[in-house]
Parts: C-alpha cells; sequence; structure tokens
C-alpha cells in the first residue's frame, strides 16, 4: 500500500451498553499514542544508555463537534464507566485496509464551547485489558 492521507478515516467506539457505534461524522481529529514503557538498564561496561522494552500502552484522544443525537457521540460518551471495544480504520474500511483494535476505557470527556459558540468535546481513552492493541485489516 502506497503512502495515502487519512481522509476517509472511519472510528467506532463501544457505547455503555457494548454496541459499536460509528461516531466518524463527530469526529473532527484523532491522536493514536501507541507506544511503550522502556527500562535503562545501562551496564557500568557502558558509554551510552541501554534499555529494554516493557509494558505496552495505548491512549486517544478524540475531537469532535457535540451531536445529541442518538446513538452518536453524546450518547457514546456520556456514561464514562464500562470497557469498550476502540475500532480505528485510519483510511477507510475498505477489504484489505488497515484497522487498530484495542479494548479501552473512557478517562474523561469534556464539552467546550468557544467565542464563535461552536460546541465541541474531547474524549481521552486509555488502554483498559492488558491485551495489546491489535493492528490487522478489514
Amino acid at each position: 500500500m502506497a503512502k495515502t492521507s487519512g481522509i476517509g478515516s472511519i472510528i467506532s467506539v463501544d457505547d455503555s451498553g457494548g454496541t459499536a457505534r460509528n461516531i466518524s461524522g463527530d469526529v473532527n481529529s484523532l491522536t493514536n499514542d501507541q507506544g511503550q514503557d522502556l527500562a535503562v538498564v545501562t551496564g557500568i561496561d557502558k558509554s551510552a544508555e541501554e534499555r529494554i522494552p516493557l509494558l505496552a500502552d495505548l491512549t486517544m484522544t478524540l475531537n469532535g463537534t457535540a451531536n445529541f443525537a442518538s446513538n452518536m457521540s453524546h450518547d457514546v460518551f456520556k456514561v464514562l464507566s464500562g470497557t469498550r471495544t476502540v475500532t480505528w480504520g485510519p483510511i477507510g474500511s475498505t477489504s484489505g485496509y488497515p484497522k487498530l483494535e484495542a479494548e479501552m476505557v473512557v478517562e474523561s470527556f469534556n464539552y467546550s464551547r468557544d467565542a464563535s459558540g461552536a460546541l465541541n468535546y474531547t474524549a481521552n481513552m486509555s488502554l483498559q485489558s492488558g491485551t495489546l492493541p491489535a493492528w490487522t485489516t478489514y
């Protein structure tokens, strides 16, 4: 697959009842931070840092436009408790395209109204289950 843009991204997040909801139209931007902790294990015989990988992690931040319609972003995030399956297709959901899936918890869900009157939200989610996020394909 060649270089591409993120135009056509798709994201679905389980609501508090466990039903996946496609909220792609409500999300204006997304940040995916997938990383791992590192332990510095430098011996006294080394002249530079030596590291080993530790636990993996994933956080996601969704920024979007408020949508109070049934089964849209407000319904998905208004109850913070519970595990959520999050599926993100960075270039869409066509067969063979990559997708990231993870079990996450909603850390926070906040609204902001700017001076122009726009009502926006931010939802922060973190890895929940101790299971690595999985990059697969549709």
